[in-house]
């Protein structure tokens, strides 16, 4: 069996808990409610475009290519396991005083555990780039015409036969 990837894991994980810390519904103190929100958008912006496997194939999400573009632009800061650990680990605390936003904490927490360990195993994020497809050449797909004619079965063999004329 190969390598367990641990930060597709990760990603799934962190994913839950930027879904999870969105708690505008409650009753909860504006000022925590803010907050806890906007740690949930951020999460899930930086969340939302999974990385590519080092082997096999892997699955875009809907409308990841966007962005996808959003988290290149930020280059390292983004691409580094070790970074998103660390803001997964801050943005845990503030949210784990508040009841209503503790699953979403426990989350973050999970998640931020994970992507340490795949980044001392060496993983970064990279961007799933589709590979622009090649247009045939025009040389290659038409074939030169055929110079001679099909073969022809002999000249009394095309005649038609008594039998088949309905005789």
């Amino acid at each position: 069996m190969g390598q367990i990837e641990w930060a597709m894991w990760a990603n799934e994980q962190a994913l839950a808990a930027g879904l999870s810390e969105d708690k505008s519904w409650l009753r909860v103190p504006l000022f925590l409610d803010s907050r806890c929100s906007a740690a949930g958008v951020l999460v899930c912006l930086l969340e939302y475009p999974r990385s590519k496997r080092q082997k096999g194939s892997t699955m875009e999400r809907c409308g990841q290519k966007y962005l996808t573009a959003v988290v290149k632009v930020f280059g390292p800061l983004t691409r580094n396991y070790y970074v998103r650990a660390v803001l997964h680990a801050a943005l845990a605390v503030p949210a784990g005083f508040l009841l209503s936003t503790i699953l979403g904490t426990v989350c973050l927490g999970i998640a931020s555990g994970i992507y340490l360990l795949a980044a001392v195993r060496g993983e970064e994020w990279r961007p799933i780039e589709r590979k622009p497809r090649e247009r045939p050449h025009v040389g290659d797909t038409i074939k030169q015409p055929p110079s001679n004619p099909p073969p022809r079965p002999p000249a009394d063999a095309r005649k038609k036969q008594p039998a088949e004329l309905g005789g």
